[in-house]
């Protein structure tokens, strides 16, 4: 029973119900974007939806008006998330960026070097 209240009161564990949750009020978010989305481009040029095909009897339209969904959606998040945040995390990881701290073995192998310069000016 100590396991399994350790186990409980991991914070990862927390941080995975949290994020499972957000998760589940995002994708609402998402849902209704996507609809709205699928609208505007309808104005555009007709709405994409292929619920009615069925070649041969088979229902692949509902299939396809998802996919094309996925497909809009994957885009305007990496297009309007992912790029934007990976170029900031970039040029602020460059800023951020100091000397590292040398080891106690670095230091005196730079001074063993510099004290060489100094015999080879001579």
């Amino acid at each position: 029973m100590k396991g399994f209240k350790e186990f409980l009161m991991r914070g990862n564990l927390i941080e995975l119900a949290v994020a499972f949750v957000m998760a589940a009020a995002f994708a609402k978010v998402v849902e209704t974007f996507t609809a709205m989305f699928m609208d505007l481009l309808g104005k555009l040029g007709g709405t994409p939806d292929f619920s009615s095909y069925n070649p041969g009897g088979i229902s692949v339209g509902a299939f396809l008006t998802a996919l094309v969904a996925f497909f809009i959606v994957a885009a305007i998040i990496y297009f309007g998330v992912v790029l934007p945040y990976t170029k900031a995390k970039e040029r602020f990881d460059k800023s951020v960026e100091e000397a590292p701290a040398l080891t106690k073995s670095e230091q005196l192998l730079e001074e063993i070097r510099d004290s060489l310069r100094g015999r080879n000016a001579l």
